[in-house]
């Protein structure tokens, strides 16, 4: 059984993190994979510098789920993902307001299988994007 590590960013609830871990452990048997899901702010402190946790989360071929567009936007980040070979998802707000804690938490659950298939079905790294009204897409 494959173990997949996929972090939430601090830019999401940690509280997100903690719920998908504990509704995901019942299905890891029966999905045939073994997903453990993190809190970045509560594995790496809540402040921490992306130039800090991206290699981390590399090492262990991880995966990101994040609202921070900045990641993929900025060369340096970029290929720091890149290099680190880190999956990342990104979730494009519906506003400058982001998203509301709720509307959040129905997106990603709405997402949860179309993300674990996105996980089992590509090598790190990788990026896709999705928003309030798409689902994720493969980003070229």
């Amino acid at each position: 059984m494959r173990k997949y590590k996929i972090y939430i960013d601090e830019n999401m609830p940690r509280q997100l993190a903690h719920g998908l871990h504990t509704l995901q452990q019942p299905q890891n048997l029966k999905d045939g994979l073994e997903i453990e899901v993190l809190s970045i702010a509560d594995v790496f402190g809540k402040g921490a510098q992306d130039e800090d946790w991206i290699p981390k989360v590399g090492a262990e071929k991880g995966i990101v789920i994040t609202q921070d567009s900045r990641i993929q936007s900025q060369k340096h980040q970029r290929e720091l993902y890149i290099q680190n070979g880190v999956g990342i998802l990104f979730l494009n707000p519906p506003s400058k307001n982001g998203f509301s804690y709720w509307d959040m938490v129905k997106k990603i659950i709405e997402e949860w299988d179309n993300i674990k298939t996105i996980v089992r079905k590509n090598k790190t790294p990788f990026a896709y994007r999705g928003s309030s009204n798409k689902h994720f897409e493969r980003m070229e």
